[in-house]
């Protein structure tokens, strides 16, 4: 929630899954590392890391009786504050032989971890975007024009030029992050797979 344009996944995951489990799971589809905390807020209830005065996320989903339609919120990272909004929009019977959680889509890259919230997100966006980055990628362009003429003739003699495009290189690889834009399925359902979820459910190393 506040990031546009939004950034979304629709998943299908057991109704037996408790809401430690489904913070996992949701870890592993947005993008997430798991080294913050986390809190559902369900009706008026509030469950998540046993380091919060919440309640036990060991609670099934089934046991909340949530009727489609139903929405709730998942926050995480307590500092950063990312606001999930989580629906339920059908009930299915599971398939035979399919191995659950699963991704069926998703639309957008996920804002990188400790960059500061939605708010932080946005500026750095803005930045990555901004005559700044220009600045560096035309400089960084005509290095590469160079090379690629052979009118390269070396690192810059001066350490001054030297400094300032390695500043240049170093400011473009970090405002990558920032301009990612796909989203992979197949990607997030390998992870699933190999049981990230369940590993990432207990991440929170601070």
């Amino acid at each position: 929630m506040d990031v546009a344009p939004m950034v979304w996944r629709r998943l299908l995951v057991p109704a037996s899954y408790t809401l430690e489990e489904l913070h996992g799971v949701v870890q592993v589809a947005m993008g997430w590392e798991g080294i913050h905390l986390y809190e559902f807020h369900i009706r008026d209830g509030h469950y998540g890391s046993f380091d919060l005065c919440v309640s036990s996320p060991r609670q099934p989903l089934n046991v909340f009786r949530l009727r489609k339609g139903a929405k709730f919120h998942y926050d995480y990272d307590m500092g950063s504050f990312w606001r999930h909004g989580i629906r339920l929009e059908n009930r299915l019977a599971p398939t035979a032989g399919q191995f659950y959680p699963l991704c069926l889509d998703g639309a957008q890259a996920c804002p990188p971890e400790g960059c500061g919230g939605p708010e932080g997100y946005v500026a750095a966006r803005d930045e990555a975007m901004g005559f700044g980055a220009m600045d560096d990628l035309a400089m960084l362009a005509d290095l590469a024009r160079d090379i690629a003429t052979g009118d390269y003739i070396g690192p810059p003699d001066d350490s001054e030029a030297r400094q300032e495009l390695g500043d240049a290189l170093e400011r473009t690889q970090a405002r990558a992050p920032f301009l990612a834009t796909t989203f992979s399925p197949d990607a997030v359902n390998a992870r699933f797979r190999q049981d990230e979820h369940l590993r990432l459910m207990h991440q929170q190393l601070w």
